[in-house]
């Protein structure tokens, strides 16, 4: 099992690092939303080596035979190594590669609540923005807010797959 998890959480982790090198060469301008659409993308299709994953466990590992907390606990630990993985990739992004991310995407959010909200609304949005700033700022939140959003999307992956593949 343990190499199993190895195995697929490594080829989950180099798969989002391949699909954000990917994302990063071919953004040319396309705008936060294309950005995020695809980065999301990028995240479920990485994790679907969680269910190819747990399948082979299944199939070719442990003949033909998973319960479903067998493979929720292998979906889990996969999942965990990709999200450790991503939140390195994006502190090496935004220390290295793009040191003025947090604050150009901060400007992008206070325009686009500029142009979408009342005078009042945004007020309140932008000292909201305000009082969280520092906290946006800081690369160790931004890691585990990354790795945190990976691992949550695996843990429906998981989830998912589990139940779909247990065989007792």
């Amino acid at each position: 099992m343990k190499n199993t998890i190895l195995k697929y959480g490594f080829y989950s982790a180099i798969s989002l690092a391949v699909l954000f090198v990917i994302g990063f060469a071919i953004d040319t301008k396309s705008g936060y939303v294309a950005s995020e659409i695809f980065g999301y993308a990028s995240m479920i299709i990485s994790l679907l080596f969680v269910f190819v994953g747990i399948k082979h466990f299944r199939d070719k590992v442990n003949n033909g035979l998973v319960t479903f907390g067998k493979a929720l606990l292998m979906g889990l630990f996969i999942s965990l190594i990709a999200a450790l993985a991503f939140g390195i990739i994006d502190l090496i992004y935004i220390t290295y590669i793009n040191p003025d991310f947090a604050t150009e995407y901060y400007a992008h959010s206070i325009e686009q609540f500029r142009n979408t909200l009342s005078e009042v609304d945004f007020k309140v949005k932008l000292a909201e923005l305000e009082s969280q700033k520092e906290l946006f700022m800081n690369p160790f939140f931004s890691f585990l807010l990354m790795s945190i959003t990976v691992f949550m999307i695996g843990f429906i992956i998981s989830l998912i797959s589990a139940l779909i593949l247990q065989r007792k």
